[in-house]
């Protein structure tokens, strides 16, 4: 059982994400801010696997499948003692990325992928998803003006694969209106960062027990 709260952040590459998970995780209390694929060894060196540059024959089920691996090591090992412990939880990354990349982008389907992470997570799932939405062409414009961001495989794909991605998320919000929340990442920090903490309040307020 889970006394934690869970939640997740998502978007297209450039929006900004792990900016603003670190400046919540510096308003709240008890928080444990980890990534995907990642934050553990074993995740973290599926990671590397997945976005070496070098790796340009990688099927698409087999990138889906490792993705789900290294999210099934990551969940057991990391998220699920920290929300038994009551720990606010907040993933840069969850199923959401395999869905609009793999399930959506990549043609793989996103019920078909969806079922593969159903085998791994075992309905653990975020209390909410924020999504931060931004045109493809400012975020990569974004990532080549951070010379310090880490450049990987799918930063890589040409400008279709990633409006596909942006596709794919706005499906899933249809699918899940009641988890996901989008944001407008095409603005400040300082916007994004007020209308994300307003978010992360509310839904922490609303788990708080009534006296």
């Amino acid at each position: 059982m889970k006394n934690g709260t869970f939640i997740t952040f998502e978007g297209p590459d450039g929006a900004g994400k792990t900016t603003i998970i670190n400046m919540v995780a510096d308003r709240l209390t008890n928080v444990l801010v980890t990534r995907e694929p990642g934050g553990i060894d074993i995740a973290e060196q599926i990671r590397r696997v997945i976005l070496a540059k070098e790796n340009t024959a990688m099927d698409p089920r087999t990138e889906a499948l490792l993705y789900a691996a290294a999210r099934r090591q990551h969940l057991m090992e990391k998220v699920k003692p920290a929300l038994a412990a009551g720990k606010v939880v907040l993933c840069d990354r969850f199923v959401d990325s395999s869905l609009a990349y793999q399930g959506y982008a990549r043609g793989l389907g996103i019920d078909e992928v969806w079922k593969i992470n159903q085998f791994a997570i075992e309905k653990m799932m975020p209390e909410l998803t924020i999504y931060f939405d931004i045109e493809p062409e400012l975020g990569l414009k974004r990532i080549n003006k951070n010379k310090g961001r880490e450049i990987n495989r799918l930063d890589l794909e040409n400008l279709e694969f990633h409006h596909k991605v942006r596709q794919g998320y706005q499906q899933l919000m249809e699918r899940f209106p009641t988890r996901i929340v989008a944001i407008d990442a095409s603005g400040s920090v300082a916007e994004v960062f007020k209308q994300t903490i307003e978010l992360v309040e509310a839904n922490l307020a609303d788990k708080k027990p009534s006296l």
